[in-house]
């Protein structure tokens, strides 16, 4: 595909949704025309319980080229068989990191813009511009995001994927696959083969 007519596409489908900033598209199309570019994203897992859970993100983020970000406690061993088992042989093909708390992780990481994922969130993540860089949080399985959390932030950023009435949250890694890999689409699968 042409430069141009990538361009033209991206023109397109930014006009259709108004709440992309230009800058966005600048800042976008610089990075795509850079030579050995990978476009990466942060998922951060807040205290997680279940190991395969885990292991299944480990591979959602090796193969989007995501980094993830492990907040303790976490409710099982980095070393634990189901954890290693869900995540095949991908533990090698992205980075995991620790932190004893949130916090750690903000100080060491130092993120320019984080979104809350939660059932509790007041906008829809289709509707989000994602730019590279941006740190999605999710909570642990069983409690999600402490309601603290989410009010230090904008609504913009506390994001939900909508449900039937009824229903109390998705699974961990589904949620992380379908708003991870809508940010990843939103830059046209960037870096992918």
């Amino acid at each position: 595909m042409s430069v141009q007519l990538w361009r033209s596409q991206l023109l397109f489908e930014l006009c259709k949704r108004k709440i992309c900033y230009i800058v966005h598209v600048l800042v976008s199309f610089k990075k795509r025309s850079t030579a050995g570019f990978r476009l990466m994203f942060h998922v951060v897992l807040v205290e997680p319980e279940i190991a395969p859970n885990t292991g299944n993100i480990i591979r959602l983020c090796a193969n989007s080229g995501s980094k993830l970000h492990l907040i303790h406690p976490l409710g099982f061993l980095l070393s634990d068989r189901k954890l290693r088992r869900a995540g095949l042989d991908y533990h090698q093909l992205t980075s995991v990191y620790e932190y004893e708390n949130l916090q750690h992780f903000y100080n060491q990481v130092r993120p320019k813009r984080v979104f809350a994922c939660s059932t509790r969130g007041s906008h829809c993540y289709s509707n989000v511009c994602f730019q590279a860089g941006d740190s999605l949080l999710f909570g642990p399985e069983t409690r999600g995001l402490q309601q603290e959390l989410l009010d230090r932030l904008p609504p913009s950023q506390c994001i939900r994927i909508p449900m039937t009435p009824g229903n109390r949250s998705l699974n961990l890694a589904n949620a992380v696959a379908i708003i991870l890999f809508e940010a990843w689409r939103q830059h046209s699968f960037m870096g992918s083969g």
